[in-house]
């Protein structure tokens, strides 16, 4: 998913489950050409047999009946004047590793190179990198700088893709120090006309062969694993993973939930309870959706976190007890506790106010489903909102018991949040507009203090999740004239995104007039919806919505905490940005 400038427009790729008419084999770092010219390890190359398309010189029809007819009528003959052609410019032949640009400093040509590389794979077998490929022949200088950018990250989109940068490994096993990243996020057998059985039998990637891969890659610091892969997991594999890869420092489990895993975690986390003095390097871990694992998965690993930064543990069996055996010396500044049903209001609150690991949090979700269960209550807000830090850029407390009174409370939150969940609140529409607008401080005579407004500080949401709540509709939002409702004005900027249910998207869906009129629109993607501002000259900041604590992400409302820098897409843009 990239974006096209405005928030939250998303460009989705071609349908992956739709074969293209002419399939061709993907370049990819794994997968020798048969054709070309360079010798060297990654047998890189251009076919031989491509020549160069000859264009021919050719008049247009009404040119040639132009002169033909002044020809026969005047007796001369036109010739229109020719466009001069340009100067040959004398180019500087440079020997061996002389010219300018091989000259620079390694970490510049490295920085350069590592632009044309691509987070996102394409669909199918659409070819790949090829700007990094056509690289590789420029020369020995470029070609090693550009090795580095090549295998450093690692995206494998399907199985046949695996068994080939597998097979490279093993042929070249220098090449395996140089991976920092294997981004298994996009592994999927959807569009290759195979089940999931099917791809299993194929055995290209299977327990075996992915622990051979980790074996061969000694320095590898990120893993992005998902559901598609979680049968693949065994206990070798993750023992592996925590306890022999030093350089180890971010692993996502997103939505792995089979039998399988689950007996393989348990049991990895049984032999790691007899060591009681191992611990592990890993700084950000991700068991977004891993709701079957048991609650002795959380007491047994969380502990031996030491260095722990970033932690997504939504829709899981963690318990209190878990969450406070964190160690002190942790610095958590993103914390995912979203939809999780094991632990309490109270536990929640009493953590996040005393534990000295959470004192610098960027990101916090504490999301629920009030359909099945309530995390904080009207006691649990009270306490929670004064303890928050100041550090605090993204607030999600949808489904929280929030009431009128909690607004003072919210307003000093507004002041440093960029992004704030009030989903299912009890607020009215005149409640959520005195989070934009200075309170309204009168003398006896009726005017308003000068210093009143003075000492104002503006609003620095970007982002507000106003989903279920009755009070906001199409209707109020439309119907109710400034200065009682200054919501979609540009009082409220940055403002520029309103999160919303269905049954008002839907409403706001049908009044494109209106839209237009105020310089607001809808965008939708999977479940969601909202109602973001059209860009208006002269205001923002240049940034968009990219924030250092997003990772990558653009968009705004994110679910899913990222573990690794870089573009967002496949299934943990599913679970960040459409659930």
């Amino acid at each position: 998913m990239r974006s096209t400038g405005i928030a939250q427009s998303f460009l989705e790729s071609v349908n992956a489950s739709i074969a293209p008419k002419d399939e061709q084999p993907s370049f990819d770092v794994t997968s020798p050409l048969d054709a070309g010219t360079c010798e060297c390890c990654c047998h890189c190359g251009r076919s031989a047999k491509t020549q160069p398309v000859r264009r021919l010189s050719r008049k247009s029809k009404s040119y040639t009946n132009l002169r033909t007819g002044i020809s026969e009528l005047s007796g001369w003959d036109l010739d229109l004047p020719r466009r001069q052609e340009s100067k040959t410019v004398e180019q500087k032949q440079y020997g061996s590793g002389e010219a300018p640009l091989e000259r620079l400093p390694v970490e510049v040509l490295d920085d350069i190179i590592a632009h044309l590389a691509i987070d996102l794979p394409p669909s199918s077998y659409a070819p790949r990198n090829v700007d990094l490929i056509a690289t590789l022949l420029t020369s020995k200088t470029i070609h090693v700088a550009t090795i580095n950018t090549l295998y450093r990250h690692v995206t494998v989109p399907h199985s046949s893709i695996f068994s080939k940068f597998l097979t490279h490994l093993s042929e070249h096993p220098g090449l395996g120090t140089l991976v920092r990243r294997l981004d298994l996020s996009h592994f999927t057998s959807v569009g290759l006309g195979r089940s999931r059985q099917t791809n299993s039998e194929i055995q290209n990637l299977t327990p075996k062969t992915l622990l051979q891969c980790l074996e061969l890659t000694p320095w590898i610091q990120e893993i992005l694993l998902q559901e598609n892969l979680d049968d693949d997991i065994d206990e070798n594999v993750l023992h592996k993973m925590f306890l022999q890869l030093p350089k180890l420092r971010a692993v996502d489990f997103c939505a792995s939930s089979s039998q399988p895993f689950v007996d393989a975690f348990s049991s990895t986390m049984t032999s790691l309870s007899k060591a009681p003095s191992a611990m592990i390097g890993i700084k950000r871990l991700s068991l977004h959706e891993c709701f079957t694992l048991p609650i002795s998965a959380f007491e047994t690993l969380l502990p031996r976190l030491t260095q722990l930064t970033h932690l997504d543990v939504s829709h899981t069996r963690i318990t209190n007890r878990a969450l406070a055996s964190l160690p002190t010396s942790a610095q958590l500044t993103h914390l995912n506790l979203g939809r999780c049903i094991q632990i309490t209001g109270e536990g929640v609150v009493d953590f996040l106010i005393n534990h000295p690991a959470v004192k610098g949090l960027v990101y916090l979700n504490l999301s629920c489903d009030i359909a099945r269960y309530r995390l904080l209550w009207e006691p649990d807000v009270d306490r929670l909102l004064p303890a928050l830090p100041s550090t605090l850029r993204s607030l999600n407390l949808n489904g929280a018991h929030i009431h009128p009174q909690h607004v003072r409370q919210l307003l000093p939150l507004t002041k440093h949040l960029e992004e704030l969940g009030l989903a299912f609140a009890d607020l009215s529409l005149a409640d959520i507009n005195t989070l934009f607008r200075p309170p309204q401080a009168l003398k006896p005579n009726g005017s308003t203090p000068a210093n009143t407004q003075q000492s104002w500080i503006p609003s620095t949401l970007h982002y507000l999740d106003l989903t279920s709540i009755p009070s906001i509709t199409q209707a109020t939002l439309f119907n109710t004239p400034s200065p009682a409702n200054i919501l979609l004005t540009q009082t409220t900027l940055p403002l520029e995104v309103i999160e919303l249910g269905d049954k008002a998207i839907s409403s706001l869906r049908e009044c494109r007039n209106t839209n237009k009129r105020l310089g607001w629109c809808v965008k939708e993607l999977g479940r969601r919806g909202w109602y973001v501002r059209e860009p208006i000259n002269g205001q923002g900041d240049g940034r968009g919505g990219r924030r250092s604590w997003k990772m990558g992400a653009m968009w705004w409302g994110m679910r899913k905490c990222p573990v690794a820098w870089g573009e967002v897409g496949g299934l943990y843009g599913h679970y960040m940005f459409k659930k």
